[in-house]
């Protein structure tokens, strides 16, 4: 999955991010929402995994989405009733249907 995400017409982004003790870098096939000024990427296995503490201690991270590459900061984790505005109705209602709770909110680095 990870060789496919991130390119053109491919579901599944990449998220790139460092390690917070190893130093590594790794990357994590994830599924995104762009909006205006960032993305938002829903949290179906909760807020304490892995890849989300490592976005959260760096800061910023990279994004691969739909063949081209973001650089995003000020990861925050928002709530169901704060994302709902920042996605797409078809979305809406996939994950509400999925009934994700959390969301990691990233904006377009300068």
């Amino acid at each position: 999955m990870l060789r496919l995400a991130g390119r053109r017409h491919f579901y599944a982004a990449a998220i790139h991010h460092t390690g917070r003790r190893s130093g590594a870098r790794y990357a994590t096939p994830v599924v995104v929402e762009r909006f205006a000024g960032g993305f938002v990427v829903p949290l179906p296995y909760g807020t304490r995994v892995d890849w989300v503490l490592n976005v959260l201690a760096a800061g910023t991270a990279s994004i691969s989405s739909q063949g081209e590459t973001s650089t995003v900061n000020h990861p925050e984790i928002i709530d169901t009733a704060a994302a709902m505005s920042l996605l797409s109705t078809r979305r809406q209602r996939y994950f509400a249907r999925l009934g994700i709770e959390h969301y990691l909110k990233v904006l377009d680095a300068p």
